[in-house]
């Protein structure tokens, strides 16, 4: 009995037989295409032999010619009935490699989607929704200590403007008081002015009197300022 004829009659001999899996039946598949392949080498080989067999006796035996081209005819028809099979056989191979493929696809789908569920069992909404909320609330708690740390930081500069602008409006008005001075007494170095004022007879009116202390304290006014600049000065070198 030939591999086809064994391989039907193995198939459905049996109905106890548990139906073979996609793996086995694709091997079957695969072993029948090949030996239905070697059987079109052979009839194409024939066919060429009886060709050339009838070629050779032409004319000369044409009962020998005409029995070659008879078989020829009856291998064709073989070889055309073999393609026909093949082409059955791999129309067979692909639904069934399609089908294997799909199933191991959904398979591997079911066994994803337990695994999921077996995940997400785990997992509560409320407590996700809570763990998202307190996220967010530490990203602001950041973003704010970000910010506090960004700020300029300003030690010992907490002053009153007010008493600042005061401060200054003297500084000018000293300033004012000392280049009037200078403007009425052009030809007196302000170092020159005694350090302590002179007393003066007590028959000097009390109106120069009081003018002469006024130029007397400008006069030591400006050689403090002079001295704190000259401190300054040999400080800074």
């Amino acid at each position: 009995m030939s591999k086809l004829g064994k391989f039907f009659k193995g198939g459905g001999s049996s109905k106890s037989r548990a139906a073979p899996s996609p793996q086995e039946a694709l091997a079957r598949l695969r072993e029948t295409e090949e030996m239905l392949g070697k059987k079109q080498d052979y009839l194409e080989s024939r066919i060429q032999k009886e060709l050339a067999l009838a070629k050779k006796h032409g004319t000369q035996n044409k009962r020998a010619a005409l029995q070659a081209l008879k078989r020829k005819k009856r291998f064709e028809k073989q070889l055309t009935q073999i393609d026909g099979t093949l082409s059955t056989i791999e129309f067979q191979r692909e639904a069934l490699e399609n089908s294997h493929t799909n199933t191991e696809v959904l398979k591997n789908m079911g066994f994803a989607a337990k695994a999921m569920k077996t995940v997400h069992e785990n997992m509560d909404l409320n407590k996700i929704d809570d763990l998202m909320q307190e996220i967010t609330e530490q990203q602001d708690i950041a973003q704010e200590i970000s910010e506090a740390f960004s700020q300029r930081v300003g030690f010992g500069d907490d002053f009153d403007e007010d008493e600042l602008m005061a401060e200054l409006e003297e500084l000018e008005q000293e300033e004012l008081n000392r280049k009037m001075i200078n403007t009425r007494l052009p030809n007196v170095p302000s170092t020159s002015l005694p350090a302590q004022p002179a007393r003066m007879p007590s028959r000097i009116p009390s109106t120069a009197s009081t003018a002469h202390r006024a130029r007397a304290a400008s006069s030591r006014r400006t050689e403090e300022e002079d001295d704190d600049i000259k401190q300054l000065a040999t400080w800074a070198t």
